[in-house]
């Protein structure tokens, strides 16, 4: 999954705190931007607390609930490099559990909540689910078809038409990804920096264009 391009914030909020437990996230609906109904923040906040385990897993923090009448019936969150599947982005994962759990294909009456703005894959999916709702967090403006770089659900021409409600929680989401690929970031610069420490060292380098110079006698 690319890395969403999401807006600075000054100062973004501690990832950590933000994922602290559901009640505190539950809380922060009364500061979010988009109005929510209480069930909505609710779901949201399972959904992030999803996001969380992919994070501790080294994937990118995506979260989803499915939830059907009230009740929470299935949960997910992004595996695609743990489980060297593409396809396994968090709307997927709770797709199949759901689908599993009702023992059908199609999903009619549920509702997903995801963290961030689902991709055209995972649009489709809904749409061939059958879903009657997607909420999401976050916008992504790389990858999102709910309205960022287009909308697939409100395409006439579609035979299913999905109910569609984006940015409950979204600063709390953004902040997690944010924190999520500046810590990425950190961890590299921190091996570059082992790694210009231990040539120095040895007198060794792993420059790729020094190495080509030297295998090439330029």
């Amino acid at each position: 999954m690319l890395e969403p391009c999401l807006p600075d914030a000054t100062p973004a909020p501690d990832a950590a705190a933000i994922v602290a437990d559901a009640a505190t996230l539950e809380a922060a609906v009364v500061s979010a931007a988009v109005p929510a109904s209480p069930e909505d923040a609710r779901y949201m906040a399972l959904a992030l607390l999803e996001a969380k385990k992919a994070w501790r897993e080294g994937e990118v923090p995506v979260g989803a609930v499915v939830v059907k009448d009230g009740e929470v019936i299935a949960t997910g969150y992004n595996q695609p490099i743990g489980r060297h599947d593409p396809t396994a982005h968090a709307e997927i994962m709770a797709l199949r559990a759901a689908a599993d759990k009702l023992g059908n294909y199609r999903l009619p009456g549920c509702a997903l909540y995801v963290t961030l703005e689902p991709c055209a894959m995972c649009s489709g999916a809904m749409m061939h689910a059958r879903l009657a709702r997607v909420v999401y967090a976050a916008g992504d403006p790389k990858t999102g078809v709910c309205g960022s770089v287009l909308d697939l659900f409100a395409l006439e021409q579609l035979n299913h038409h999905t109910v569609v409600a984006g940015g409950i929680l979204a600063d709390e989401a953004g902040a997690m990804l944010k924190g999520f690929f500046a810590e990425r970031r950190a961890a590299a610069a921190q091996r570059r920096l082992a790694e210009r420490s231990s040539e120095a060292a040895t007198g060794t380098t792993t420059d790729p264009k020094a190495a080509q110079l030297t295998e090439t006698g330029n």
